[in-house]
């Protein structure tokens, strides 16, 4: 995986991420690393004591207290919105996405090498996710 674009990222997730002791330390960087990299425009900050991505509004959260390997919780920001077409007309080929509503499913990993293995399906998703949030 390529470096974090430490211009995109926030000194706030810096430290947190610094103190963070987690066992799955690696994967949250790699992540971290391919969500940063899906569109310039990202940036990121700290919601729910974790890192969090925005473009507009939120759409990507760690759960950093998920019982296996890493969880990216994806949602449209703060407010739940259940009139969204999003869950019928995102593409999502593989499976990887476990609805929790209309706009909001999580996406986990289970370790490095399952990153590596569908991070090209998590970007393709992921694109497709951002158009969804408000302009």
């Amino acid at each position: 995986m390529p470096p974090v674009d430490r211009s995109a990222a926030s000194k706030d997730v810096e430290a947190l991420l610094e103190s963070l002791k987690h066992p799955r330390l690696p994967e949250i960087h790699a992540l971290r690393s391919v969500i940063l990299g899906v569109d310039r425009r990202i940036s990121e900050s700290i919601k729910w004591n974790a890192p969090s991505f925005a473009i507009t509004e939120h759409f990507a959260t760690f759960h950093l207290r998920a019982r296996t390997g890493v969880q990216v919780v994806l949602h449209l920001g703060a407010k739940s919105r259940p009139t969204t077409t999003l869950r019928s007309e995102l593409a999502d080929p593989t499976g990887m996405l476990d609805w929790r509503g209309p706009d909001r499913a999580t996406v986990t990993f289970s370790d490095r090498a399952d990153i590596a293995s569908r991070k090209d399906a998590f970007v393709a998703v992921l694109r497709q996710w951002i158009e969804y949030l408000p302009r």
